[in-house]
């Protein structure tokens, strides 16, 4: 057996390798919303109603996935909150981003989304009334401060661009939404599983979407697309949202929470090398200075231990 093939039959065993796809994955979805814009005029939700077109089935056969015969029955309570998890987490967090990615990069969007888990921690203290530690306000500071450089730098690119400080408002708002469905998932997670729920409350916003499409949207339209739209749209889904999600949960399985969202610190730095490399997005000093700023902080909000 070669070295290599020998490295990754021992990274799948310990989970290295499917954090490592997880990570890789999601750091993709912007890409291809910024080649799905490139490819045609294309709104935004026009994107994202594809991307959840192609992605119900796979949610659904990730629920089938996770199923358990010895697993208790959903309670009517349960049903309720999937449904606002999905109202919340991929219908909301996801419609914002897609509204921001039409005037903000792949890189930046990147760079603000990564700022959720500081947003848990915010919304955890308002919730507890505990003040957060010393070393947890020192993080966020520091996470702030690379947001605050990877923002200027944009700004600075695009002539302090009007256009920018919207896009940055809305993938902000698609943070906060998503910040407040990972909240959510706490008790819910437990009892009936990571991938179950993510399957469960990812087809409740497949639904959401689609419905808002077909009220507010243009499904005539779809057959004029060319097979540029059509192609990004279903690596969306397959790419970019049903794998890593089936990934993430057998890297997790393999090797904890806390070892699997450290290896989610790659998915920033992912994002901005594929956009400077497929879309041709500018790449200084100042950008990765920031990136590496908000990596470090985030970084330092989980425990000493971890």
């Amino acid at each position: 057996m070669s070295p290599t093939r020998s490295r990754l039959q021992r990274w799948s065993q310990d989970g290295r390798l499917y954090a490592v796809l997880a990570a890789t994955g999601f750091s993709m979805k912007a890409v291809f919303v910024k080649l799905g814009y490139a490819a045609a005029p294309v709104d935004a939700l026009t994107l994202l109603a594809m991307r959840m077109g192609f992605a119900l089935p796979l949610f659904l056969w990730l629920a089938w996935l996770a199923r358990d015969p010895d697993a208790a029955p959903l309670s009517p309570r349960d049903g309720l909150h999937i449904v606002v998890l999905g109202f919340l987490g991929y219908y909301l967090s996801s419609l914002f981003d897609f509204y921001g990615l039409e005037t903000i990069t792949a890189g930046l969007e990147r760079l603000i989304l990564f700022l959720y888990p500081t947003l848990v921690l915010v919304f955890h203290a308002c919730l507890t009334r505990q003040r957060p530690s010393p070393r947890t306000l020192q993080a966020l500071a520091i996470c702030y401060l690379g947001l605050g450089v990877g923002f200027v730098h944009d700004l600075q690119v695009t002539g302090w661009s009007r256009d920018v400080m919207v896009g940055s408002g809305w993938v902000f708002a698609s943070a906060v939404t998503y910040a407040l469905y990972y909240l959510g998932t706490g008790a819910l997670v437990t009892r009936i599983g990571s991938m179950r729920l993510a399957g469960l409350a990812g087809s409740a916003s497949c639904l959401f979407v689609l419905g808002h499409y077909l009220v507010a949207g243009d499904p005539a339209s779809l057959a004029d697309l060319p097979p540029a739209v059509w192609l990004n749209g279903s690596l969306m889904a397959v790419v970019s949202t049903a794998l890593p999600i089936y990934w993430l949960a057998l890297g997790i399985q393999r090797m904890g929470t806390a070892q699997a969202a450290a290896v989610g610190n790659l998915g920033p730095v992912l994002t901005v090398f594929a956009s400077w490399l497929l879309l041709g997005e500018p790449l200084s000093v100042f950008q990765l200075g920031g990136l590496a700023l908000v990596i470090l902080g985030v970084s330092r909000l989980k425990p000493k231990s971890s």
